[in-house]
């Protein structure tokens, strides 16, 4: 057991606190946390985030500055969680996303990419990984699980998580499962609200809880809790994260983990415009969390620390409450080796042709045909192609705009050289849409890439503009949730290819130029013609 009696209570506080800051150097803020209030973890994300070397060297320093006032490591966190929610995408070989895993259904795509991902974050100075996602996908309205989820099948989301689960932890990275205890079944975002999940005590045991339980069978480091109320539970009207119940009453005593749990960050509107940062970071100590997560502001991070402090000062909170969780930090820290974390490996192999490989397979395994009237795919050889590519514009947690040098236009290009490509957002405006509808006349076939036309009325209206015309083969291409089709039942071929990463547009035009077949079956249900499991080859 870690001994703490020499260990001030700032020192304990700063252990069970983690936080981000912005840029590819360390900034004052982040050095002032580090070296005042000696913090024990620092999240990054894609403003973190330059060349593999670079940000070997980012952790380098960071871990160097922690090492001055503290024998203890830091924790260097990061949402890698692969295809549509990856904060690192260039330089690497970036992995297919959960959904598309889930497509495969196959365990061994599971654990093999996310060993991969986790050999390449570790060479990056990177030891805990906010990922796998366990929320079971059985919403189609939701918000922002979506793809990030395995699928709709609570069994095959437990054997596909702890398969992931595996790969992450043998590399020596902690992997942190989430959201307990599930985010799955919302249509809101907390990231923007607070949702709510009002199934009974036997549905969340039948479908929600069931991916976390195989979790802790298979020894996760970490569970990140989820900004839901979920009143089968608590009834009060606070979050998961902040609830007794939940986190004390459901997760450690009637689940029986007693790993370390994390907070999704505060600063999400579900706390920061509810209880705020400060009372939100302890009232999820004394429900029984581990650590707190603060992932932006500078003045947020600090009100975390001192109401932490007051609260202890004052009995709200006891020592004895902040000594378990950090023990449970650092004892988890030192048995993954974690010490030697800072030492910067070869990067060779971050990015390797080897490395590569798994992501393809992976993603020429998931490429799901789900509708194909008429012969629609593959397409027609030699008869000139026009591609509709949707263009993410707008920056959230979850969508991100980055630079997209691989479309589906550019991969068909090495199949079918006639091939033009026009670009709208994923928001059309009706100017955009009657562009499109102008560049796409007189050709005989189209294929449509859409990103969550489900809540995009833009991009319905453009396909069934498409489909309105006689003569004309219309293929979409869902480049993420795969719940597009219910808007343009008619259209002649739909595939699901969960992301729009390179890899998986690389195998998208594999299938649609006849070069390989769709293997990929929907790991969620569309309707009840095309369901769970479904898919033409």
């Amino acid at each position: 057991m870690v001994d703490l009696s020499t260990w001030s209570l700032r020192d304990k506080i700063g252990q069970i606190v983690m936080c981000g800051f912005d840029g590819t150097t360390p900034t004052e803020g982040i050095k002032q946390l580090i070296q005042d209030y000696k913090l024990g973890g620092i999240i990054y994300f894609r403003r973190n985030v330059g060349p593999s070397s670079e940000v070997a060297r980012l952790s380098a320093e960071l871990q160097a500055l922690s090492s001055k006032v503290t024998d203890v490591p830091l924790w260097i966190a990061i949402d890698q969680e692969g295809g549509m929610v990856s904060r690192i995408d260039q330089d690497v070989a970036l992995m297919p996303g959960n959904m598309a895993i889930g497509a495969t259904g196959r365990l061994e795509y599971a654990y093999r990419t996310a060993r991969v991902s986790a050999d390449e974050l570790l060479q990056m100075g990177i030891n805990m990984n906010f990922a796998p996602c366990l929320d079971v996908n059985n919403n189609p309205a939701n918000p922002v699980i979506g793809v990030r989820s395995f699928g709709e099948n609570p069994e095959k989301v437990a054997e596909l998580g702890a398969a992931a689960i595996e790969g992450y932890q043998e590399s020596g990275v902690s992997a942190c499962a989430k959201h307990f205890p599930g985010h799955g079944d919302t249509s809101a975002d907390s990231h923007h609200e607070l949702p709510v999940v009002r199934h009974d005590h036997d549905r969340l045991h039948a479908v929600e809880l069931v991916p976390f339980r195989r979790a802790i069978e298979a020894g996760v480091d970490a569970i990140m809790t989820a900004h839901v109320m979920f009143p089968a539970y608590e009834n009060s009207g606070v979050p998961s994260t902040l609830s007794n119940n939940i986190i004390t009453g459901l997760l450690r005593e009637e689940l029986g983990y007693n790993g370390v749990i994390v907070t999704d960050c505060l600063e999400m509107k579900a706390i920061s415009e509810t209880v705020g940062i400060g009372k939100g970071a302890v009232m999820s100590l004394q429900a029984g969390v581990d650590l707190v997560l603060v992932s932006h502001r500078l003045d947020r991070q600090l009100e975390a620390f001192e109401a932490i402090h007051a609260a202890v000062a004052s009995g709200e909170l006891t020592e004895e409450r902040i000594d378990q969780s950090v023990r449970r930090i650092v004892e988890l820290k030192l048995r993954r080796g974690q010490a030697g974390s800072s030492v910067i490996g070869d990067d060779a192999a971050i990015g390797s042709e080897t490395h590569l490989a798994v992501a393809r397979e992976a993603a020429e395994h998931s490429v799901t045909l789900v509708r194909n009237e008429n012969q629609a795919v593959p397409l027609q050889k030699g008869v000139p192609t026009f591609v509709i590519w949707p263009e993410v514009r707008t920056n959230t947690e979850v969508d991100e705009i980055i630079a997209q040098n691989v479309t589906i236009g550019s991969a068909l290009r090495a199949y079918n050289g006639t091939v033009v490509e026009h670009v709208i957002g994923t928001e059309p405006t009706q100017e955009e849409i009657e562009q499109a509808l102008q560049a796409s006349a007189g050709y005989a076939q189209v294929v449509v890439g859409t990103y969550n036309a489900s809540f995009s009325t833009g991009q319905t209206a453009l396909v069934n503009g498409l489909l309105a015309r006689d003569g004309v083969k219309v293929v979409v291409a869902a480049l993420r949730n795969p719940y597009d089709l219910n808007q343009f039942p008619k259209v002649h071929g739909y595939l699901a290819c969960y992301e729009n990463r390179p890899i998986m547009m690389e195998a998208l035009a594999k299938v649609l130029a006849g070069e390989a077949r769709p293997l990929g079956k929907l790991p969620v249900t569309i309707t009840e013609q095309y369901a769970y499991g479904h898919g033409l080859a």
